[in-house]
């Protein structure tokens, strides 16, 4: 007998099969992403950093391999040809000023680690007794024993972390020209490939987005690498006029520093400070490690010579932006992070831009009122 008005016990039956089945298929979908998303996750974990160094390296090429194709060069040999032209650069760069015993300055660097460090630690202790006396209410901040248990733990994480960054440097040199030669002889038609799939009415929307945005980054990295050698160059030159140990080392830690805007150039003179004040006092030398790092350059140097040049019109960002970039950049993936926040910040600003500016062109009903309000 049917239960009028209601559902009889066959209806609720198969009601109750489907809704079991639909959950027990929605957890199987969701299992199976998740594995298949770790097991992507798992595989491409050490792919991100070559394909980022690859892309950066490509753009820097990109104006050689397109000089060489101007000049009718098959693509492919103009990307050997500008390899080994590099390659041959960098040989005769090596002869020319020798290369620097790196593997003995990082040895002895490790070594004297410690020492910097309790040095250091002993120089603020002093420090912070004489900013107590007059500001009691901090004596309940224990600043140097903070820093010191932060600076062993780096330390450790160092020494741990040296064995892992020889073997990935040697797969970053494996890598790096491969995805690059790719890059550059095929970005042209991977391009061209996605963005056919765009329908036709968002087709030159997606073509002047891209086009800006590969100009703007292009001119960005190359502006930001350029930068920072020049910063390395600098630095590496007026510390060789000082009796400082590690100089090159301290040239490449500040010009990689210089690539985060604002807090980088801050960090990366903080360890050849530290070096001088232990190693050499305050005496002359230290203040003119000083002047090297922040007068010369990093207001001469940088902020009067290559940001107006290389950099101001590659960032159109308002530095709350950048710094906001910085900080989450990272939070998300550390130092990375901070050094590519920046271009992705301003790769979404022009895509917003570019969007925004296409709908007010193209939208009928901005150009029936605008004409409207040219007939009135």
């Amino acid at each position: 007998m049917s239960n009028q008005g209601g559902m009889s016990r066959a209806q609720v039956a198969v009601l109750y099969l489907v809704l079991t089945s639909a959950i027990a298929s929605g957890i199987a979908i969701y299992s199976s992403a998740s594995t298949v998303t770790v097991l992507l996750k798992t595989a491409t974990a050490g792919l991100f950093l070559p394909i980022l160094l690859s892309l950066i390296v490509s753009f820097l090429l990109d104006p050689a391999v397109q000089f060489l194709d101007s000049k009718k060069i098959n693509r492919s040999l103009g990307i050997f040809i500008v390899y080994f032209l590099l390659s041959a650069f960098i040989g005769l760069l090596m002869l020319i000023i020798g290369p620097p015993n790196w593997e003995g300055m990082i040895l002895a660097l490790k070594a004297d680690f410690p020492r910097y460090t309790i040095q250091a630690i002993e120089y603020l202790s002093s420090w912070l007794a004489v900013v107590q006396q007059q500001f009691p209410f901090i004596k309940d901040y224990n600043i140097a024993e903070n820093l010191r248990t932060t600076s062993q733990s780096f330390f450790g994480s160092v020494l741990k972390e040296t064995p892992r960054s020889a073997i990935r440097f040697g797969s970053l040199l494996l890598l790096v020209p491969l995805f690059t030669f790719f890059f550059l002889r095929d970005s042209r038609r991977i391009m061209r490939s996605l963005i056919s799939l765009t329908p036709n009415r968002y087709f030159e929307m997606v073509l002047d987005i891209y086009a800006h945005v590969s100009l703007q980054l292009a001119h960005f990295i190359r502006g930001r690498i350029l930068e920072a050698l020049i910063i390395g160059i600098v630095i590496w030159m007026g510390l060789s006029m000082t009796d400082i140990h590690y100089a090159p080392i301290l040239a490449v830690i500040a010009g990689a520093s210089n690539l985060v805007p604002y807090i980088g150039p801050i960090i990366g003179m903080l360890p050849g400070l530290i070096i001088a004040l232990v190693d050499l006092g305050m005496g002359g030398q230290f203040w003119w490690i000083l002047c090297v790092y922040l007068l010369i350059a990093q207001i001469i140097v940088d902020n009067f010579i290559l940001i107006p040049i290389l950099i101001s019109k590659a960032s159109n960002l308002h530095p709350l932006w950048v710094i906001l970039a910085i900080v989450m950049g990272g939070k998300l993936y550390g130092v990375l992070g901070m050094i590519i926040g920046v271009p992705i910040v301003s790769i979404i600003n022009i895509t917003i831009i570019e969007i925004r500016q296409y709908r007010r062109t193209f939208n009928p009903y901005n150009r029936y009122f605008s004409s409207r309000g040219k007939m009135l």
